[in-house]
């Protein structure tokens, strides 16, 4: 749907710099832009590309000028790019009803402007809030409580008594709930410890596909609101984690770890159970992390240590092959020999 610069300013909250009656069709990065798209530049270099570009308008943050392109002027560039982008692009939402194929248990409540697609199951006492879209292929299990405009992608699959917020999205193949890794010891055989809990998933969370999180053994495993996580996650019975987190692929949280506000872990890290990471803390991508995070501390490595003791570790090891030659020239030097095998 095309809309007027001016219209694209109101809805950022910007201002137009230059013609408002410019018709904008689309949006498109400046080396791909064609005459009638916009395009946006958070620095000199992406705006010397816009202003070279087809582009027939730039978001921009900050003084820029041009005599060649109309410019949309807001607070932050970035922000503004995403806000666009959902205002050419709006997510597609498929009409409210229930498919034909559809399994619905007769003590579900399912709102009627929900959407629930072929193959999905709802189980007993299932409530699926307004606006919520059900792709296709969902499992969800007795007891789970879905908020307003939740959307479920294919082949999700929720255990029973999984509590989901407003506005939660969850990504193909994610499967929530399903059984802690709890076992004991019993007479040379590991007995499995009956996982009784369940999930809640705070409002505003996006879960990406093929994530698993575990339900608790007793009590719940918990998402705090505004958190995102990754594709190809693994979070374990009882974690806690907070609000407005970033949990990157392949990251794999161990049982009852908690997680503070605005924690940042990175690609691959791994994180031992039974530890507390408090607020604003980020971990490194592929760090291993064993102990216990202050609030607002940076930890890399393997296993991980805080940023400054890192970095003089790293500083010490490309030391090290200038410092066994040294050693080797002082033993010659003193006539020593070397005894090591």
């Amino acid at each position: 749907m095309p809309f007027s610069a001016a219209e694209v300013a109101n809805h950022l909250q910007g201002k137009v710099v230059g013609n408002p009656s410019v018709i904008l069709n689309s949006f498109a990065p400046a080396e791909r832009a064609q005459a009638g798209d916009l395009t946006f530049a958070e620095n000199e270099g992406f705006f010397a590309k816009a202003e070279q570009s087809a582009a027939s308008a730039v978001i921009v943050s900050g003084e820029f000028k041009s005599a060649r392109k109309t410019l949309i002027q807001v607070s932050d560039a970035r922000v503004a790019f995403a806000k666009a982008l959902e205002l050419f692009f709006p997510v597609p939402r498929p009409p409210a009803g229930v498919h034909p194929t559809a399994v619905i248990a007769p003590t579900a409540k399912v709102d009627p402007t929900a959407h629930v697609g072929p193959y999905c199951v709802v189980g007993e006492r299932v409530r699926i809030g307004a606006r919520a879209v059900l792709h296709g292929g969902n499992h969800v299990g007795a007891d789970c409580r879905l908020g307003d405009d939740v959307m479920l992608f294919p082949n999700v699959t929720l255990y029973p008594r999984t509590e989901l917020g407003q506005r939660v999205r969850v990504h193909a193949g994610t499967v929530i709930g399903a059984d802690g890794f709890g076992y004991v010891p019993d007479q040379g055989t590991h007995r499995k410890v009956p996982q009784i809990g369940n999930v809640i998933i705070g409002d505003d969370v996006e879960i990406g596909a093929n994530v698993t999180i575990d339900r608790g053994a007793l009590g719940p495993t918990v998402i705090g609101k505004g958190t995102k996580i990754d594709n190809l996650v693994q979070i374990a019975h009882n974690v806690e984690i907070g609000e407005h987190c970033l949990v990157v692929a392949q990251v794999g949280i161990a049982g009852s770890t908690k997680l503070g506000n605005y924690v940042v872990l990175a690609g691959q890290v791994g994180i031992a159970g039974h530890l507390k990471i408090g607020n604003q803390v980020t971990v490194a991508a592929q760090s291993g992390v064993m102990h216990n995070i202050p609030d607002g501390e940076k930890w890399f490595g393997y296993p991980a240590a805080t940023n400054r003791d890192f970095k003089r570790q790293v500083v010490a090891l490309r030391q090290l092959p200038g410092l066994l030659k040294r050693i080797a020239a002082l033993e010659k030097k003193l006539g020593l020999k070397d005894k090591s095998p």
